[in-house]
């Protein structure tokens, strides 16, 4: 009884904490003499102590021994690499400000930085977990040119490690950095218990003790048992001339055992000579998108050197994708790696970590491993079930989510079936995952069906294995979910509660004209080369329109977008997805629209990006042609798409029939969006942080100097020049 008792305090303190930002990242850049990150082209100088971002002024190159080319200006990062610095040719830019961020899957996260600039300035900053689509989080960050605590959040991360990326674009304005901490919302959470999966990890036993000794590569039915694989160059030849992988050669140093790779030197010419000398720590079973296992070795060489790590099938030489674990610096003194690892979606299926030991360098090395341990969470597998209703606030139970049983679909097939919601706690929205007993294994490894759910247990749609797919049923009640897993399908039932019923779509029509003024000439283009024949500070977003959506959308939601449009001269526009309007996600909406003087009409699907998930308005950059232009647009439709429904149907309206709610305007370079204010084009809302600009236009448009007398557009504002 007592053991019951204190089972009981321990989940009732759990359960009822409430949530508080913890410190769980911090830099002080006083603490580093150059740029302690990768550089992505762009290199941010140390000055007193303050990392600078000089702005688009400048432009970076690594100081080689071929270098035809030098500067005046050499910069040296933190590991010592150097770098030219030009005066001309700079352009769009971007940094890392933060690497090494513990995060959890589907965290939210506060940013704290000090920083200013030497003239106020609106940047993105993604967090990022991966380089792929959908692996980043962005937001916006207004800077102003006192030294200031500003602050920013992110939700909805979905890896274990994360890195915080400033993009300051062609913006020119200096930016100062001197320092920043990051913040997790946590609330207590069960305990993890971690499994090891793998033997033999202190290489204590012999291959042949453990019965494994001719255990080949290539052998699928026993080579995950042999956890450390290594690749010497000239050593067990294959037929092909190369060579092949062998169980990891065993030695000892006293009473310490490890595993060893006496590296060859490589001859292969180019890139490929990286795995000429290969090693590889070998699991037990593939691993699914989203999954987080614990790795842990520790590891030396006979020379200090930086080796690149992939992730490889089961089979060790069976290439998958080029990110693992990261970079491993190696020295001649043991080191301990010990990291929790999130699965990326291009990781699933990976069995292995390889270790490109000739990545860097072509030398003979001796690579040492000892103790090595891949664990996982000790999680229920199979397949389950958790809801939640959004109307009433009733939040995930996902430790009870329900499990799947063995079933009979309704024209009498096995599968397998689960109730959801009950009398009093009815359920609109789901989700489904292959593992249950943490939550971030649960969010990491759902099912997404592909296309819109209803209420027909005879419509089967093919699903597909995706982190954090939140499922919106198409009403409140009880429900019944059918899983065939053999064709990877699924269907619904209510068999209690309201169907949400199809609404007409709603036509907005008012007519919106959007003033768009002269801008100024563009900034170089990403390559460095100019886009026009004379350098500026113009940019395409210098004028820009948005749809606004009435919620933040999800990605992979399938929405219909319906207008017309025209303007006084021809002119294209091309779309990004937005957060708010200003808050840039993605580079891609709905693809280039090009206005012209006669009334066209733009009428398409569109699916929210992976890399655009949260988003809730789309943007149109009305400055991609230099001159002033007068865009109108009228008739707009925005509704969430969905099959079986009739025409002119649909489930929801993302915009309202009437008023100016959803359309924001934005009119001049260093202005901020507002809500449309029936086409005057002139933003009457006082910014503090915009960007002080000397260009003037007439009400007309037009670019005029500072001695034009009469009422004027100068930094979005109207006033009279006398």
């Amino acid at each position: 009884m007592k053991k019951l008792f204190t089972l009981v305090a321990f989940l009732a303190c759990f359960l009822g904490a409430k949530a508080e930002w913890v410190e769980v990242y911090s830099i002080d850049y006083s603490q580093n003499t150059g740029f302690p990150f990768y550089v992505m082209g762009y290199v941010p100088e140390w000055v007193d102590g303050v990392m600078t971002d000089f702005g688009a002024n400048y432009r970076y190159a690594e100081v080689k021994d071929d270098a035809e080319e030098t500067s005046d200006v050499i910069v040296t990062t933190q590991s010592g690499a150097q770098y030219y610095r030009w005066t001309e040719g700079g352009g769009w830019h971007q940094y890392f400000i933060a690497d090494g961020i513990k995060t959890q899957i589907d965290g939210s996260y506060k940013v704290k930085a000090l920083v200013k600039a030497s003239e106020a300035v609106t940047i993105n900053v993604n967090m990022g977990w991966g380089w792929s689509e959908g692996q980043s989080l962005s937001a916006s960050v207004a800077i102003g040119t006192d030294w200031q605590e500003v602050e920013w959040e992110y939700s909805g991360v979905a890896g274990s490690s994360c890195n915080l990326v400033a993009q300051p674009g062609g913006a020119t304005a200096t930016i100062e950095w001197k320092g920043l901490t990051v913040y997790e919302n946590q609330k207590a959470v069960r305990p993890i218990e971690w499994i090891e999966l793998i033997e033999n990890g202190n290489a204590e036993k012999s291959w042949a003790e453990m019965g494994l000794g001719d255990v080949k590569f290539n052998d699928a039915d026993n080579n995950y048992k042999i956890c450390a694989w290594g690749k010497e160059r000239e050593v067990n030849m294959n037929d092909d001339g190369g060579w092949d992988p062998f169980p990891a050669t065993i030695e000892s140093e006293g009473d310490n055992h490890y595993f060893i790779v006496h590296g060859k030197a490589a001859t292969t010419e180019g890139d490929a000579a990286a795995w000429d000398n290969q090693f590889w720590i070998e699991s037990t079973r593939a691993w699914k998108a989203g999954e987080q296992c614990k790795i842990k070795f520790r590891y030396k060489a006979s020379k200090k050197v930086t080796v690149a790590t992939q992730t490889h099938y089961q089979q060790p030489s069976s290439y998958l994708i080029w990110h693992a674990i990261g970079d491993i610096n190696f020295t001649e003194d043991w080191q301990t790696f010990d990291q929790t690892v999130t699965f990326a979606d291009d990781m699933a299926g990976g069995w292995s970590v390889a270790f490109q030991l000739n990545q860097n360098d072509k030398d003979p090395i001796d690579f040492y491993f000892d103790d090595i341990s891949w664990q996982e969470m000790k999680l229920d597998h199979g397949y389950f079930v958790a809801g939640c209703n959004t109307e009433d606030g009733t939040e995930y139970d996902l430790d009870n989510a329900i499990e799947f049983a063995e079933g009979t679909a309704t024209d009498g097939s096995a599968c397998l079936v689960a109730t959801i919601g009950e009398k009093g706690a009815y359920v609109n929205q789901i989700m489904i995952s292959t593992v249950r007993g943490n939550d971030a294994a649960f969010k990491g490894a759902t099912l997404k069906p592909q296309g819109a759910i209803l209420n027909d247990p005879d419509n089967w749609m093919e699903y597909t294995e995706q982190s954090l797919a939140k499922l919106t049923l198409p009403g409140v009640g009880i429900w019944k979910i059918y899983l065939d897993t053999e064709y990877k399908s699924i269907a619904f039932q209510m068999t209690e509660g309201t169907i949400k019923e199809p609404i007409n779509v709603v036509t907005n029509t008012t007519e919106i004209i959007v003033k768009g003024v002269e801008r100024d000439w563009l900034t170089a283009d990403n390559d460095g080369n100019p886009r026009e024949a004379e350098i500026g500070t113009g940019e395409a977003w210098d004028n820009q329109f948005w749809f606004v959506a009435n919620r933040t959308l999800a990605k992979g939601e399938v929405t219909h977008l319906k207008f017309s449009y025209k303007a006084n001269k021809e002119a294209k526009t091309t779309t990004q997805c937005h957060g708010n309007p200003g808050g840039y996600l993605h580079w891609a909406a709905i693809g280039d629209v090009t206005f012209n003087t006669e009334w066209q009409e733009f009428d398409a699907d569109f699916t929210v990006p992976d890399a655009a998930n949260d988003m809730q308005s789309i943007a149109f950059n009305m400055a991609e042609i230099k001159e002033a232009c007068d865009y109108e647009i009228k008739d707009v439709q925005w509704y969430l798409k969905a099959d079986g429904l009739d025409e002119g149907k649909t489930w929801e309206n993302l915009i309202d029939a009437t008023g100016t709610k959803n359309f924001y305007v934005k009119i001049g370079a260093g202005t901020e969006p507002y809500q449309y204010d029936g086409g005057s084009g002139i933003n009457n809302i006082t910014n503090n942080n915009k960007i002080n600009s000397a260009v003037i236009y007439n009400l007309a448009g037009q670019r005029v100097s500072k001695d034009y007398k009469g009422i004027v557009v100068t930094n979005g504002k109207k006033v009279v020049n006398k």
